[in-house]
């Protein structure tokens, strides 16, 4: 489960970075400070000036990665495709803020919704281009699939309890017996691959465009070291048709690997579809077409 921010993280406000950023940083400390127009939970995150953002996670569990990254993007920035954030500096608690924060580059381009994207079967193909190179990225020394990544790169059954509990929760919402197949479909599946990089979190908030193309990938707070199948769940939550398939061919994953991902991209909808159910109709909606269509894809693919 992802740990809930404090009440605290409204606290989180320009004017605290402006307080950070003068005390810290004192060089960019006249730079007008704004939030972004699409925030993240993890983190907040505001520009700084024309060129930089700060970036600032709103609860302890996030705090790991905030080293994690400063570690581990400059590392793997030359071996990638498309853009990644960098890094321009190091911040330490302070100004009644209790955790380390981060100034970043601005990475310029917009949030890949489908009506940005010029070509969806192009921008699928792009995008596990881009997996691809992360896999071959060196896993020497590197974080190795854990708490830190809220165990992505894990094997699924971390969250097998969880799971079932919210298809406990949702019989008579959804087809509680075909979720229970393609979840125990993922847990036999097991991984035994050589560990590779993963980002976690490859969702289309995370993937930016510019001129209907991938552009950039940024939030690399889960990434880790192990198994990649938890980054083939956006073939459920952005495409679909032609462009899931061409997806599915250019990212040259195996049959267990394609299961364990069913497995993530359940778990993840399951649960938000069992807070949401009776309070969001819109998200509610999102999380049971995603699951449709992961049973609809086991049905036609196990």
């Amino acid at each position: 489960m992802v740990p809930t921010p404090p009440d605290g993280r409204a606290g989180i406000d320009a004017a605290l970075v402006k307080r950070l950023v003068a005390a810290q940083f004192p060089r960019w400390s006249g730079l007008p400070v704004v939030p972004v127009e699409v925030d993240g939970w993890d983190n907040r995150t505001y520009r700084l000036g024309d060129s930089m953002t700060v970036r600032l996670p709103t609860a302890a569990g996030y705090v790991p990665a905030v080293d994690k990254e400063n570690r581990w993007l400059p590392r793997l920035a030359p071996s990638l495709p498309v853009a990644v954030p960098t890094v321009l500096g190091r911040g330490v608690p302070g100004e009644g803020y209790p955790f380390p924060w981060s100034v970043r580059g601005w990475v310029p381009g917009e949030t890949a919704r489908r009506e940005r994207v010029r070509d969806m079967s192009r921008f699928a193909v792009d995008l596990a281009e881009f997996l691809a190179a992360l896999r071959r990225c060196d896993v020497t020394d590197g974080p190795v699939a854990g708490e830190h990544s809220f165990y992505r790169g894990a094997p699924p059954a971390h969250y097998d309890e969880e799971t079932r509990r919210c298809l406990d929760a949702l019989k008579g919402q959804v087809d509680t017996d075909r979720a229970a197949a393609v979840w125990e479909a993922a847990l036999a599946a097991e991984w035994h691959g050589d560990p590779v990089w993963f980002h976690g979190d490859i969702a289309s908030g995370n993937l930016l465009v510019a001129d209907g193309r991938l552009t950039a990938v940024i939030d690399f707070g889960t990434a880790g070291v192990g198994d990649p199948a938890c980054d083939l769940v956006i073939a459920w939550g952005m495409f679909a048709g032609e462009d899931r398939e061409a997806f599915r061919r250019a990212v040259g994953q195996d049959d267990g690997t394609w299961a364990r991902a069913r497995g993530w991209a359940l778990w993840k909808s399951l649960l938000v579809l069992s807070q949401t159910i009776d309070t969001d109709e819109d998200l509610a909606a999102v999380n049971r077409r995603v699951i449709d269509e992961v049973l609809a894809d086991h049905d036609h693919f196990a």
